[in-house]
């Protein structure tokens, strides 16, 4: 059990194949990295171990994962009995009395869950350092920020407590935590994983769900069980023509990738993004790609207007719809001052703003897709700053300016891939002098999840990164972790 923390999801479910090790001993030993250093981290909010363990004393499905321990981000992931808070105080007591769709999907995989991570409110923040649970440390530096709003699940991959972990993303929340916290994470494009059967899609389409990974075969699974439509989903998701599992294993084959390091929105790039992205463009050049400066064209003052309303209308109803369950409206007390600001905009706007909002998006998302049309893919930096410190981005702010430009300066370059619905990656291929993650972009255009996947299989091979792990301080008694 010493080894744990060395394999990834496919390589425990080959341990308990082969009768190695068994799911619990597996389960234990994620507890005990948990209960050894989440004092310091604090990613996983919610613990879920009897449930685990008897889920495992029923009997496992015979799926392709089984006996993997695994955690869920604290939204959208139902699981029967069990809160879903959404990082809200306003949610703390709601028990979701189904699964959801993808958690069914898990369920099937055989996966053992165990436990659900941390998350701001509403998942509205690229850092995860809301005020019902606190901040989530970054496990290379316990001063900076793991990201967000995965940043429980991220920093629980980093810190190997799990190989892989739930997470979701609207404008860059699985991306942005994964380069953070040194781990792959993948946004897919737009339907191919599955949203019910609460909900068609989230954020008007703007948000996805997938798995944060430490290796890019388990991420290739995981979509693989996400996937799929399901009975009145609104429209299918790209199909290909066997699984990304397989597909993800295959060489890309010589691509025209476009580099772009200039923010949309002007921000300053820090040096460290700018040195990730230069290293990894002689890196895809050394492979046989051709890369050459370019960048999509569109109206990014429309779209990031565009963007805020959505995300504000779809916060604003999750608000109501609780206050209609439950009888009464929140407190004040019970909404953080940033999100409070921001689901007003939800009632101060017309029903006929938020259908040009929506048509604005999909306008972006043509203007996108012809430039995908000549490129196969476009690398940029993930965030345009390292991890900040810890309460630059904290929602309990009551200053909304200060609060709006550091997201304008940290985040940039992501959610255009949200806008456009579009497969997007961030891969961790470099560490800066303080050892300190960061992570590198791509984008590709609609359904070629499996290009990107087959890119970044082959970066993975040609700068492994899955052997890099934090120091952590532990906590507690001895355990074999």
């Amino acid at each position: 059990m010493k080894e744990y923390g060395n394999y990834d999801a496919i390589g425990l479910a080959y341990l308990v194949q082969s009768k190695e090790v068994s799911p619990l001993e597996l389960l234990d030993a994620a507890i005990n990295r948990v209960e050894a250093f989440d004092s310091d981290i604090n990613a996983v909010i919610t613990e879920m171990y009897d449930l685990a363990r008897r889920s495992i004393a029923d009997g496992l499905p015979e799926g392709p994962l089984a006996g993997v321990p695994f955690l869920l981000k604290d939204i959208r992931a139902a699981y029967a009995g069990v809160p879903t808070s959404s990082g809200s105080a306003f949610l703390k007591d709601y028990i979701p009395d189904h699964d959801s769709t993808l958690v069914s999907k898990y369920k099937e995989s055989g996966l053992v869950i165990f436990g659900k991570t941390n998350t701001p409110e509403f998942a509205c923040c690229p850092s995860t350092e809301g005020a019902l649970f606190g901040a989530t440390k970054n496990p290379w530096n316990t001063q900076l920020s793991a990201g967000g709003s995965s940043g429980g699940s991220a920093a629980a991959v980093a810190a190997g407590y799990v190989p892989a972990a739930h997470g979701s993303d609207g404008g860059g929340s699985i991306r942005i935590p994964a380069s953070c916290c040194g781990i792959f994470g993948f946004k897919p494009s737009r339907g191919l994983i599955a949203a019910g059967p609460d909900l068609g899609e989230a954020w008007n389409g703007l948000s996805t769900e997938n798995s944060l990974t430490r290796s890019v075969r388990d991420c290739a699974l995981f979509m693989d069980i996400g996937s799929g439509r399901s009975i009145g989903d609104p429209y299918n998701g790209p199909e290909f023509e066997t699984s990304l599992v397989e597909l993800s294993s295959q060489a890309p084959g010589p691509l025209k990738i476009a580099v772009q390091t200039k923010a949309p929105n002007g921000a300053p790039v820090h040096q460290d993004c700018m040195k990730a992205v230069n290293e990894t463009v002689t890196l895809l050049t050394d492979l046989g790609h051709h890369v050459e400066e370019a960048s999509p064209e569109y109206d990014s003052s429309a779209v990031a207007s565009a963007y805020t309303l959505i995300i504000a209308a779809n916060v604003q109803a999750a608000i109501d719809t609780h206050a209609a369950t439950i009888g009464r409206k929140p407190e004040p007390s019970e909404i953080e001052p940033i999100i409070k600001f921001l689901a007003a905009i939800g009632h101060q706007k017309t029903a006929s703003e938020l259908a040009h909002a929506i048509w604005t998006m999909h306008r972006a998302g043509r203007d996108v897709g012809y430039f995908f049309s000549k490129y196969d893919a476009l690398v940029s930096p993930v965030v345009a700053t390292p991890p900040p410190v810890l309460g630059t981005l904290d929602t309990s702010s009551n200053d909304v300016d200060a609060y709006l430009q550091a997201v304008f300066n940290f985040i940039p370059f992501t959610a255009i891939s949200n806008q456009a619905g579009i497969p997007s990656m961030s891969v961790p291929l470099h560490w800066n002098d303080q050892n300190v993650p960061i992570g590198v972009h791509f984008m590709a255009g609609y359904g070629k999840d499996d290009k990107l996947l087959q890119l970044a299989s082959q970066l993975e091979t040609a700068q492994p990164w899955g052997s890099r792990r934090p120091q952590l301080n532990k906590k507690g008694p001895e355990n074999e972790i």
